[in-house]
């Protein structure tokens, strides 16, 4: 090297700074190569060389899932649906006890309107045996009123006949005698009562 000429020496930097000029494009095109052999690797979770720490992973998360689901989101969500199915069953209850009031208020009903209308027939079969022994009652009343009446005015009529006839020997008598005194002479009240009386027995 000692012995080298200056045109040597020349030659020696001139290759040195080409070199060093080349370096930015050499690691520009190390740098794309890389790129280009990562491309090539393919989407992490589908490289076999990760399977196991995907599996791993993929363990974890679903025991911690697991965990915070069923400490958390299961014990609320079973206790909506608890609550749900008591507000039902209350619910349920709640309509079964109505319904059996509304039908002992009806059965209850019935019986009363059964019972009204049982009453309502006895009190008016009560009422018109009541009006029937009253108009009974008074018809004979009337009856015998008008029967004793009758009695009495038959009574009244047949003293009034007999009077009558009484006086008709005695009316007949004076007729006589005062027919027979203007036709032949005097005559006594006796013999015109016996003539009257002999006429009335033929």
């Amino acid at each position: 090297m000692a012995n080298e000429t200056p045109a040597e020496g020349d030659a020696h930097e001139a290759e040195a700074t080409h070199d060093t000029a080349a370096s930015p494009t050499d690691g520009t095109h190390a740098t794309t190569e890389a790129h280009g052999g990562e491309h090539e690797a393919g989407f992490p979770p589908f490289d076999s060389s990760t399977f196991g720490t995907q599996l791993i992973w993929l363990a974890i998360t679903f025991v911690v899932l697991y965990v915070v689901l069923s400490r958390l989101a299961l014990p609320r969500i079973g206790g909506i649906l608890e609550d749900r199915k008591g507000r039902i069953d209350s619910d349920l209850a709640a309509a079964d006890a109505s319904r059996q009031k509304t039908d002992a208020a009806i059965a209850a009903y019935e019986a009363a309107l059964a019972e009204a209308r049982k009453k309502s027939h006895a009190i008016a079969e009560e009422t018109r045996n009541s009006i029937k022994a009253d108009l009974d009652a008074k018809r004979g009343a009337v009856e015998a009123d008008l029967n004793k009446k009758v009695a009495d005015a038959e009574a009244r009529i047949k003293a009034t006949k007999t009077e009558a006839l009484g006086h008709v020997g005695e009316i007949a008598a004076d007729t006589v005698e005062t027919l027979v005194s203007k036709l032949v002479g005097n005559v006594s009240a006796q013999d015109a009562r016996d003539a009257v009386a002999q006429v009335s027995k033929e």
